[in-house]
């Protein structure tokens, strides 16, 4: 799996997906994959209703850009390890996703697809983070947990993907991440 998602990753060329022409600030996540229980999982973070942006949704753990960040990958490996604590050296990066336009918040968001080890001791930051989320990419992959529907954000019609797991949904940005992860990797050849 790691190998296939390298290759597909460096096999194609990063695009910028933006709905609103607003000019929009530089951040960066990690999408992180572990193997768990004999299949791969995905890791979620819920956000407190304390942070400044994306109260209470489901995302990937990451954030704006610092300006002593070197680097995007930098970003998004110190949101990570401020947010769940997973430390940058336990971090492989696979490849880079296409970066993702925000709606209402303005940013462009860099995903960096990464392998984290498991078992992990993670050291939750309670003030950005009220859960983590595992969900195992057999309940991602199922078409019963996902949706589409097309909306509309200040006129700017554009179609929104929604999964849902365990009563739990995923939404806006991390969706459009997550559908174009699973699309390129699982979709069809």
């Amino acid at each position: 799996m790691k190998e296939r998602i390298r290759r597909i990753l460096s096999q194609r060329e990063k695009q910028n997906i933006v709905v609103t022409g607003a000019p929009l600030a530089p951040a960066a996540v990690i999408l992180p994959l572990y193997h768990k229980e004999g299949e791969y999982h995905i890791l979620f973070t819920k956000r407190t209703e304390k942070v400044e942006h994306h109260k209470g949704q489901i995302s990937f753990p990451g954030g704006a850009r610092h300006e002593e960040d070197r680097s995007l990958e930098d970003t998004a490996l110190r949101e990570t390890f401020e947010e769940i604590g997973v430390r940058p050296e336990d971090v492989e990066i696979l490849g880079e996703l296409d970066n993702m336009g925000t709606i209402s918040s303005n940013f462009l968001i860099t995903p960096f697809v990464a392998l984290i080890p498991y078992p992990y001791e993670f050291t939750v930051n309670t003030d950005e983070i009220e859960e983590l989320l595992e969900v195992p990419l057999s309940a991602l992959l199922d078409e019963k947990n996902y949706r589409e529907e097309f909306q509309i954000y200040q006129g700017i019609p554009y179609r929104g993907s929604f999964y849902e797991y365990r009563g739990k949904v995923i939404w806006g940005a991390t969706a459009r991440i997550l559908k174009q992860f699973l699309d390129l990797v699982f979709g069809e050849d």
